[in-house]
């Protein structure tokens, strides 16, 4: 034998003494050389994935509460190592009733928020169909309000554009201008649009 194995992929020639990683082939079928190695050479597959301090403090962080007494922390192990499926079913019965209380408060308050918010509801619906008629009180009184203001100052057009017109009849005013004739000729739509909005006043 010309070579012996020392470990994975690293052999040792027994006639020089060196240590050598053998020639390997390539996937595309070429082959690579041997390499002498030194002493105390690791193969890259194992070599030790770095860790920061924070991975190394967070493994050599104790898995049970600091102060439990070594009895309880051996009990802890061995229910963990040799009866994991009792341990399960022994702390999920005592979670399983947390669980139910909780879900049972859980229904008890959503009824009775469900029960509180249709109260709110109806009171509020019942609220509205009681005032609804209030605010279309108050707009119909506002539009009243309105129409009657604007059949006040169409009513004090009409009496000046009367006024105009007998001053003109009359011959007090022989040259009226053009904005006065305009205004006598608007007459007959003020007279209309009043009727129309006392006719709206009666509604």
């Amino acid at each position: 034998m010309a070579a012996l194995q020392e470990r994975a992929g690293v052999v040792r020639d027994d006639k020089t003494g060196e240590l050598i990683l053998p020639a390997t082939q390539r996937p595309d079928g070429t082959w690579r050389k041997p390499r002498r190695v030194r002493d105390g050479y690791i193969p890259q597959d194992e070599v030790p994935a770095y860790e920061t301090k924070g991975t190394q403090w967070a493994k050599s962080k104790p898995d049970y509460p600091i102060g439990l007494s070594p009895e309880d922390v051996e009990r802890l192990k061995q229910a963990r190592n040799k009866e994991p499926v009792a341990l399960e079913s022994s702390v999920s019965k005592s979670a399983k009733k947390n669980a139910k209380r909780k879900e049972k408060r859980k229904q008890q308050q959503n009824t009775s928020s469900n029960a509180s918010v249709e109260e709110t509801i109806t009171a509020a619906l019942g609220n509205t169909s009681l005032s609804s008629p209030k605010p279309n009180n108050t707009v119909t009184k506002n539009s009243q309000e309105e129409i009657s203001k604007k059949v006040k100052s169409l009513k004090k057009k009409l009496r000046q554009i009367e006024d105009l017109e007998a001053k003109i009849k009359s011959g007090s005013l022989k040259n009226p201008e053009k904005e006065q004739l305009e205004k006598v000729g608007k007459k007959q739509e003020i007279v209309d649009e009043i009727e129309d909005l006392e006719l709206d006043l009666e509604d």
